[in-house]
């Protein structure tokens, strides 16, 4: 399907159903593909949809299955459900990749932008994928992550093009994972610290803490469920954004917190710019966000999840966290923690990088 010279061109964008993280990391290059007069389609699950049709109401979505992984309640349970949920990731790989010739075969796409859904790629249009994982952080050692490492390159190496949410040169947000000793074949761009959020002029309120639930269940929930126990006679002010953009319920709790569901991202851009301590998953969107606006944040790495795991230690090492283990999890005592820890932050972080690779992607397409 053609298209001429004066029609727009059209842009699919397909964030992974792992959590809400990749629909967030995804809103800044929608932004910039509509700021650079595209037309944008987006490919995602349903929790992912009514993230993102709040902030692009007008825009169409189609329905694309994702891996739906399950996670246990305990860390080993959790690697061990990973381990035997691979083959299911295999045949949702090849379904997607189904999914995608028959969409093309019947739809104009000009080219696309893949987070990290390995079986979204074309030889007919422009294919990027995007990941800040290019070598996969396991329990099992370094034999088993270059054995994960090749499979994960013979993906990769199916699209035309690799954006790594992370600096090339300077300080890297995610270590190893983003700069591995070998990189694809596949054209490697780094796009900065990728986030939705922008610094705001907004007074911290001393003592506020802003609670971000996020990632899979049952993970989320036992989260919460600790913290709830914790906040029973809980004094201080206390912010919780649940996660949960289809729940309809508000969750009851005491007088002096305050619980969302979800909110949008203006809203949670000026909450988290006025909260002294961030509490939240080690997910990497949300260590970009909090790297992006400075803020001082404990991190509790989800049990089994070997990716985040590394980057909670990863950012400790670099002064730019604090990092708990859920199981050893005590608010008020990673409160005092965070209160003496030297954190560092880094100054002048801004979207350059991701808005020239979008240019440059838009350039390609139009070419």
């Amino acid at each position: 399907m053609l298209k001429t010279a004066n029609e727009k061109p059209v842009i699919l964008v397909a964030p992974l159903n792992w959590g809400l993280g990749h629909a967030s990391r995804c809103i800044p290059i929608i932004n910039l593909l509509l700021l650079n007069d595209c037309e944008v389609i987006i490919a995602c699950g349903k929790n992912q949809k009514r993230m993102l049709e709040a902030e692009f109401g007008s825009l169409r979505f189609v329905e694309l299955p994702g891996y739906d992984l399950k996670y246990g309640k305990k860390r080993w349970l959790t690697l061990a459900k990973i381990i035997f949920q691979i083959p299911k990731i295999l045949i949702q790989i090849k379904s997607e990749n189904r999914w995608l010739e028959r969409f093309l075969s019947v739809e104009r796409v000009d080219a696309l932008i893949s987070d990290n859904r390995y079986g979204l790629y074309s030889t007919g249009i422009l294919s990027v994928f995007m990941t800040h994982q290019l070598k996969i952080k396991t329990a099992f050692g370094a034999r088993i992550e270059k054995i994960i490492q090749r499979i994960n390159y013979k993906y990769i190496n199916r699209f035309n093009q690799c954006w790594v949410p992370d600096f090339n040169d300077g300080p890297s947000l995610a270590g190893e994972l983003s700069h591995p000793d070998k990189l694809t074949v596949t054209p490697i761009q780094y796009i900065g610290c990728l986030s939705r959020f922008k610094k705001m002029h907004e007074e911290v309120i001393p003592g506020r803490v802003l609670l971000l639930l996020s990632g899979p269940e049952p993970q989320r929930t036992f989260l919460e469920e600790l913290l709830l126990q914790q906040l029973k006679f809980w004094q201080g002010d206390i912010i919780m954004v649940r996660g949960m953009p289809a729940e309809k319920n508000d969750l009851a709790v005491s007088s002096n917190i305050k619980a969302y569901n979800h909110l949008e991202s203006s809203a949670l851009n000026k909450l988290i710019c006025q909260s002294e301590f961030i509490i939240c998953r080690s997910g990497y969107s949300s260590v970009m966000d909090i790297i992006k606006l400075g803020k001082k944040s404990i991190l509790i790495p989800t049990p089994g999840q070997s990716e985040q795991e590394y980057l909670a230690d990863y950012l400790y090492q670099k002064r730019l966290a604090v990092r708990v283990q859920q199981k050893e999890f005590v608010l008020q005592k990673a409160l005092e923690i965070a209160k003496k820890f030297p954190y560092m932050t880094y100054e002048n972080i801004d979207d350059t990088m991701i808005r020239e690779a979008v240019e440059k992607f838009i350039d390609a397409v139009k070419s």
